[in-house]
Order: C-alpha cells, then sequence, then structure tokens
C-alpha cells in the first residue's frame, strides 16, 4: 500500500465529462449527475483501507449534502485484476451494505481517472453549479482513524460551494492509497 496526497485544488478546472456503468445497472454522465449547485465526485474503492475507515461518514456527508443541491458520484477505477475486493460485484456488495445514496460507477477502462488526475482513493473533486472545481481536499482530519469530534472539511466546503458558488483558497489534501493502475505489456 502506498500512502499518496493529491494536489492543491486547480481552482475554476471544468468537470470532465464521463459515462460510466453503475452498480445499479444504469449508466451515469457528468450532465445526468449533477446537482442544481453542484457536483462531488469521488474516487473510492473496496479495499483502500482510507476508504473503509470513512464509509459510513461519506455516506452520511453526501446524503446531507443533497439538501443543498449537491449531489455526487463515486468512481472506482482502480484495476481489480490486482485486487479482486475492487471487483464489480464486490462494488454492488459494498454500496448495498453501505446503503451508498449515491451513484457507485466502474471506471474501467482508467480513463476517467486520468481525465479528473485521480491520485489516490479516496480522492475528493468538489464542483460549484458551473461544474468549476472549488474543492478538492480530505473529508476531515482523521485519516484512517475513527473520528467522532473533527471538523466536516468536505462537508463544510461543499455546503459554501452550493451557497456562494466558491470555497476558501486553503484546503487540507486528502490523503489515501495509490490508485492501481493497469499495465499495459
Amino acid at each position: 500500500m502506498v500512502s499518496l496526497q493529491p494536489p492543491v485544488c486547480d481552482f475554476g478546472w471544468k468537470a470532465r465529462e464521463f459515462n460510466l456503468p453503475g452498480v445499479d445497472g444504469k449508466r451515469y454522465t457528468l450532465e445526468n449527475t449533477r446537482g442544481r449547485n453542484g457536483l462531488l465526485v469521488m474516487f473510492i474503492c473496496n479495499h483502500c483501507p482510507y476508504v473503509k475507515s470513512i464509509r459510513d461518514r461519506i455516506v452520511r456527508d453526501t446524503h446531507e449534502l443533497l439538501q443543498y443541491g449537491i449531489n455526487s458520484i463515486a468512481i472506482m477505477s482502480n484495476d481489480p485484476a490486482e485486487y479482486v475486493e475492487d471487483s464489480f460485484d464486490n462494488m454492488k456488495k459494498v454500496a448495498q451494505e453501505f446503503n451508498f445514496s449515491f451513484p457507485y460507477v466502474w471506471d474501467e477502462t482508467q480513463q476517467v481517472a486520468k481525465d479528473y488526475s485521480a491520485v489516490c482513493t479516496p480522492d475528493f473533486f468538489g464542483f460549484n453549479a458551473n461544474l468549476e472545481l472549488q474543492y478538492r481536499g480530505r473529508l476531515d482530519a482523521s485519516r484512517k482513524e475513527a473520528a467522532t469530534d473533527v471538523p466536516r472539511d468536505l462537508f463544510n466546503a461543499m455546503v459554501q460551494v452550493a451557497q456562494t458558488g466558491q470555497w476558501p483558497r486553503e484546503q487540507v489534501a486528502s490523503m489515501g492509497c495509490s490508485i492501481k493502475w493497469k499495465f499495459s505489456a
């Protein structure tokens, strides 16, 4: 397991198109996923201990963000040949077990992860109503530990994005496991 941190937010960077299959049998695009006030794009997976430790808080925060017009989508871009826990069938099980209220989709070709310059799991991209990047940071200060009383960085950022279209310039990068890239011969 390699622990990585993504770069700081490139404010104003426009969300890239995608068209990916969800664990619910539907296809999801940027247009049919965005909310009236923005979109949270999350790169996650099933096996990463960083993601496992925050899944319940991701579910809580994304559910509450719906009240602010912020929709969310989780993209799994890892090569499941490297970690069978990240297979599409296991994605279905995780989404059901944790009652994901957002689409959980598979980036089988890994092109979307490349288009977004995703680095790790979790990697969060918070876009405003114009689909301009306003947040690329951590969920909260907990990292891999269970957190009970820490500021909700991502949630607070996205509420401000919903209300103002922008987030303050200071952000703390997320940290997680590297994306498991496919290697071509």
